[in-house]
């Protein structure tokens, strides 16, 4: 975010230990293969390319004051079809069923811009993601009355930190999402724009655009997803048709990504997939919407910030 200073904010650090968390960028603060036993079947397009204002799929791969509304990106690298919940149960996670053809770019409806704080969590243990490396664990809430059911947004998390792409694609990384009774790392919160804003200023992170809360943020110990984001994406991303899913599994790894020690990161040229720790919320500067850290089997990144 133009005219923000970033602080001493993204030094890799134990999800558990209080940090300053940067005032630039991603909420201003902010490793392909599936486990043997994840029941979860996923529609994944992750090597399908979007073409903005074309004829369809092609195979193959804020300022201070304001969101600057740049030039439409030429294609996007999509994630899996956003996930739809069918008979979930406490014994395994919900089936994942395609979504129509033609790319969701926002929901429709009313946002709520404010709650209570008051979180509703999903409940479900869900599989372990990645074959290999230390175990972080994760809970994952969200506020009451932003009409989003918990155990979808746990499924869209689960199915984001899956990949192909993921950050367990590394080899040294596993997760797992746990109830909220056992010992976890980090909760990944859905929250309302007003909730959000207090809880990442509370962590030391300004999430405002003009004024008001916009972005989503990463707290010490907390993933904070601003459920306006969650359904509107950003101008952007919409005027470049690109899904909503591809902004929601950007947000997700983005965030988690700076749980992780993660730094911001810059567009390595124009036409190229931006680094998943680039602000996409804020801009492209020219490259491709991508929601990977992980692209072909390897980390995909950028010129630091």
């Amino acid at each position: 975010m133009t005219g923000m200073v970033i602080p001493r904010s993204h030094r890799r650090q134990p999800g558990r230990h209080a940090r300053r968390a940067s005032r630039s960028g991603q909420g201003a603060g902010h490793r392909p293969k599936l486990a043997a036993r994840l029941s979860v079947l996923v529609a994944v397009s992750a090597g399908v390319m979007l073409v903005a204002g074309g004829t369809g799929w092609l195979p193959g791969a804020a300022d201070a004051d304001e969101v600057q509304a740049v030039p439409p990106p030429v294609a996007a690298v999509v994630p899996p079809a956003e996930p739809q919940l069918s008979g979930p149960s406490s014994s395994a996670p919900p089936v994942v069923t395609p979504s129509p053809t033609a790319p969701v770019l926002q929901q429709p409806g009313r946002v709520p811009s404010g709650g209570r704080g008051r979180f509703d969590h999903d409940e479900r243990t869900g599989p372990v993601l990645g074959k290999a490396g230390g175990l972080q664990r994760y809970r994952v809430a969200v506020e009451a009355g932003a009409g989003v059911d918990p155990a979808e947004f746990g499924l869209a998390v689960q199915v984001a930190l899956t990949g192909p792409g993921s950050w367990v694609d590394s080899g040294r990384l596993r997760l797992r999402q746990v109830e909220t009774s056992s010992r976890y790392d980090f909760t990944v919160y859905l929250a309302t724009a007003a909730t959000a804003g207090r809880m990442c200023a509370a962590g030391g992170v300004d999430i405002r655009v003009g004024g008001r809360p916009y972005t989503s943020c990463r707290a010490p110990g907390k993933v904070i997803i601003n459920l306006e984001r969650w359904r509107r994406s950003v101008p952007h991303f919409v005027e470049a048709k690109v899904p909503l899913s591809v902004y929601r599994t950007y947000v997700i790894n983005h965030e988690v990504g700076h749980q992780l020690g993660n730094r911001h990161e810059r567009c390595p040229g124009a036409g190229k997939p931006a680094p998943v720790m680039m602000q996409q919320t804020l801009f492209l500067k020219g490259c491709v919407a991508n929601p990977w850290p992980y692209l072909d089997g390897r980390r995909y990144a950028g010129p630091p910030l």
